[in-house]
């Protein structure tokens, strides 16, 4: 099977990226800890590793982490490893770091139940200086970040910018799947941080 090596996030479409579909969400900049144990993806991992190449992560919309391939959602955040461990219970260990957001134009499920699909990548977003209005917000995800442990402990922290914060809130806040799916699909960064300031407020974790 072919696997993209050294993809280029500027060019418009690549073919046949490998998906890893999760009952999570993953922006760029921002790292998420897997267990692994499914061939497929032990597979597509092995690959990976081989080629130096990436994979996609997607939230599913119908079905499980486990067994059939499930239905996804079609906005989805392109990955690299940056750590492994096999582990003492015979799963391997991996950390992931997002790197950029992708469409999923066409997928294709093979044999062994992996999604493999045609992206086009969604353009960064813009690097914008977090508003005074907000500064309540990063006091709370430095609490969150204060409690955290691997990987985000190795994450470079940004705390004046308005997409980084946005993301991170997006990705650590109890938010249902279905609006932290509508949050990584929004690419305005001030949108974003006034849907979490509300979602926040409604949730305690701020005052008016």
């Amino acid at each position: 099977m072919n696997y993209s090596k050294n993809i280029d996030e500027k060019s418009s479409l690549i073919k046949e990226l490998p998906l890893f579909p999760l009952k999570s969400i993953l922006f760029p900049q921002g790292t998420l800890a897997l267990k692994v144990f499914e061939p497929r993806y032990l597979d597509m991992l092995t690959q990976c590793e081989k080629t130096g190449s990436c994979f996609g992560i997607c939230l599913i919309s119908d079905g499980s982490e486990v067994g059939p391939a499930p239905e996804i959602f079609l906005v989805g955040t392109l990955v690299e490893i940056t750590f492994w461990e096999h582990r003492k219970d015979g799963l391997l260990g991996i950390s992931v770091k997002g790197k950029q957001k992708f469409n999923v134009i066409n997928k294709y499920v093979q044999g062994n139940e992996l999604i493999l699909a045609d992206v086009e990548f969604i353009e960064q977003e813009s690097t914008d200086i977090l508003p005074e209005q907000y500064q309540s917000m990063v006091n709370v995800l430095k609490k969150i970040f204060a409690a955290l442990q691997h990987p985000y402990i190795t994450l470079a922290k940004k705390y004046d910018d308005a997409s980084w914060v946005g993301s991170r809130l997006s990705e650590l806040l109890p938010l249902s799947m279905t609006k932290k799916q509508q949050l990584l699909e929004l690419n305005e960064p001030m949108s974003r941080l006034a849907m979490l300031y509300d979602e926040m407020l409604n949730l305690g974790l701020l005052s008016e």
